[in-house]
C-alpha cells in the first residue's frame, strides 16, 4: 500500500476509534436504532438529489445498506446501549477483520500468507484476552451483538468488492437510503410510539453533535475513503488496518468518559498491534533483514 493512502487509513480508523464514543453520547438521549436511523437519513439526503445512482445492480445498494446499516450499526449501537464499553465495543468489532479475510479468500481466492496467519492469531488472542476485563465495562449481550455487527461488517466489505463500482461515493450514499425505514420499523416494534416522543423531547447538543460526527466525517468521509482503498487492494491488505480502531477507541474512552485501563486492556492492545506489524510487514522485515 502506497503511504499517502496508508495515512489516510490510519486517519479513517482514529475517526472510527472516537466514533464509539461518540455514539455513546448519543444514546444517552436517543435510541439504538433511531440513532443509526437518523444517520443514514442524513448520509443520503440531501446528497441522494444530487448524485447520480452509481452503475451497479441495485441489488448491491439494497443489501449494502441493509447489512452496513441494521446489521452493523444497529447492532453496535444497541450493544454499546446494553452496557458494553466504547473502548471495549471498539476492540469487538475488530473480529470484522478475520471474518474478512476469511470470506475474501473463500469468495476471491486470496491467499493469506504465514505472516498474515501468524499476525492475525496474535491479534485474535488480544481480542480474546478482553473476557478478563472484570471492571464492569463488559457485558455478555454486548458482546454478542458487537460479534454481530462485526460479521456484518465482513459482508459489507464483500459486497462492496463484489459491486466493482468506481463511483465510491455515489454508491455510499445511495446504498445509505435503504438504511433508515428498517431502523426506524425495529424501533417501532421495539418501542412502540414512546421511542419517537422521547427522541424529541431528549434530545441535546451531544445528541445533535453525536449524529454530525457519525454522519460526516465518519461516514461520508470515512467509508468513501475506506471503500476506495478496499476497490484498489486487495482485501487481505485493507481489512486488518482496521485492527487500528481499538487503540484510538480505547485512547477516546478513556478521554471522554475516562474509562479505565486495566491490564488485561493492556495486553490486548499490545497483542493486536504486535499481529498488525507481523501480519502487514513481516514479510517486508524479514527480505530487509536478509538483504543486511
Amino acid at each position: 500500500m502506497k503511504y499517502p493512502h496508508l495515512l489516510l487509513a490510519i486517519l479513517v480508523t482514529a475517526i472510527w476509534g472516537v466514533n464509539f464514543s461518540v455514539i455513546k453520547l448519543g444514546l444517552h438521549s436517543i435510541d439504538p436504532f433511531t440513532l443509526a436511523a437518523f444517520r443514514f437519513t442524513l448520509c443520503a439526503l440531501p446528497a441522494l438529489l444530487f448524485i447520480k445512482k452509481p452503475d451497479v445492480p441495485w441489488r448491491y445498494l439494497i443489501g449494502y445498506g441493509l447489512v452496513f446499516g441494521i446489521g452493523l450499526w444497529g447492532m453496535v449501537n444497541l450493544g454499546i446501549k446494553t452496557g458494553l464499553s466504547a473502548g471495549i465495543a471498539s476492540l469487538v468489532l475488530q473480529f470484522s477483520a478475520f471474518f474478512t479475510l476469511l470470506l475474501g479468500s473463500l469468495v476471491f481466492g486470496e491467499r493469506l500468507s504465514r505472516y498474515q496467519i501468524v499476525g492475525f492469531a496474535i491479534a485474535c488472542a488480544g481480542i480474546l484476552s478482553i473476557v478478563f476485563v472484570t471492571d464492569g465495562s463488559v457485558t455478555l449481550s454486548g458482546m454478542l451483538l458487537v460479534i454481530a455487527g462485526a460479521l456484518a461488517w465482513s459482508f459489507a466489505n464483500i459486497i462492496i468488492k463484489k459491486a466493482g463500482t468506481k463511483q465510491v461515493f455515489a454508491f455510499l450514499v445511495w446504498s445509505s437510503a435503504f438504511s433508515p425505514l428498517p431502523l426506524f420499523g425495529l424501533d417501532w416494534l421495539v418501542n412502540g410510539s414512546n421511542g419517537y416522543t422521547e427522541m424529541f423531547s431528549h434530545m441535546d447538543n451531544r445528541a445533535l453533535l453525536s449524529i454530525l460526527f457519525q454522519v460526516y466525517p465518519n461516514t461520508l468521509f470515512g467509508y468513501w475513503v475506506w471503500n476506495s482503498l478496499m476497490k484498489q487492494y486487495p482485501v487481505s491488505t485493507v481489512a486488518p488496518l482496521s485492527l487500528l480502531v481499538p487503540v484510538f477507541g480505547i485512547l477516546g474512552s478513556m478521554m471522554i468518559f475516562g474509562e479505565h485501563i486495566s491490564p488485561p486492556k493492556i495486553l490486548a492492545l499490545l497483542l493486536i498491534i504486535t499481529g498488525l506489524a507481523v501480519g502487514l510487514y513481516g514479510q517486508r522485515l524479514r527480505r530487509l533483514i536478509a538483504r543486511q
